[in-house]
């Protein structure tokens, strides 16, 4: 199990995971943490560091490693399992990785010297439901969290579990193999009804993946929401 601190007490290591920027070379005024989809690992958002540093120059990034190991593929990691996809499975998954990754997000705050303002979360499928689960019971609101192809976990228990509204944007494939489209106006509806100031994009013909109109619509996210929330 996990202690109060979120650090792991099976045998896991900390979360971590390869880190770029800022691209303008000096200290970081934002920090990005990209959260990876189930099978993968941190060096599958990294690619994506670059191209948000130019025009975030001032901005570093991290995409931790998901604390599992994948149980349904011989390579890659997990944020928990989904084998098992009750609502009530996938909730108790993501209430035991919470903790691991709100420690880390409070890390690599620290080490860069920067508060809760100045933080936004960039999550693909499973690291969305992440970034949602966690992100809106922090004990202060990050700048934003940018969601591709996720869901939100247990939005029946979100009403008495919210501790803070970000701004979220959701960004879903019409054609998603894998997260059904619908997701995301189910994700939409909750947020709404919990007061969280959410934006949705529907990309036509997109399947579970990234397109160029989803990160264009991210990058105007990420730098609006790191903007108003240095205005509060």
């Amino acid at each position: 199990m996990d202690d109060l601190t979120g650090q792991p007490q099976d045998g896991l290591q900390p979360l971590d995971g390869p880190r770029h920027g800022p691209a303008s070379g000096g200290a970081a005024k934002q920090l990005i943490v990209l959260l990876h989809g189930l099978g993968a690992d941190g060096n599958d958002l990294i690619s994506l560091a670059p191209l948000l540093g130019q025009v975030l120059p001032d901005a570093a990034f991290v995409s931790p490693n998901a604390p599992y190991p994948c149980d349904m593929a011989p390579f890659g990691r997990q944020w928990f399992s989904l084998q098992e996809r009750s609502p009530e499975a996938m909730y108790a998954g993501a209430e035991r990785a919470r903790p691991l990754l709100a420690a880390f997000l409070e890390q690599e705050l620290a080490r860069h010297g920067l508060g809760m303002s100045e933080l936004a979360l960039l999550g693909f499928s499973q690291g969305t439901m992440m970034s949602l689960h966690t992100a809106l019971r922090m004990p202060e609101p990050v700048a934003g969290i940018l969601g591709y192809s996720g869901i939100l976990i247990a939005p029946e228990r979100l009403a008495a579990e919210i501790t803070v509204r970000p701004r979220v944007l959701l960004v879903h494939g019409s054609a998603d193999e894998v997260v059904p489209a619908l997701s995301m106006p189910a994700a939409e509806l909750a947020l709404t009804e919990a007061s969280v100031p959410v934006q949705t994009l529907l990309c036509p013909g997109l399947g579970h993946s990234i397109d160029e109109e989803g990160l264009r619509a991210g990058v105007d996210f990420l730098r609006g929401a790191f903007s108003k929330a240095q205005d509060v």
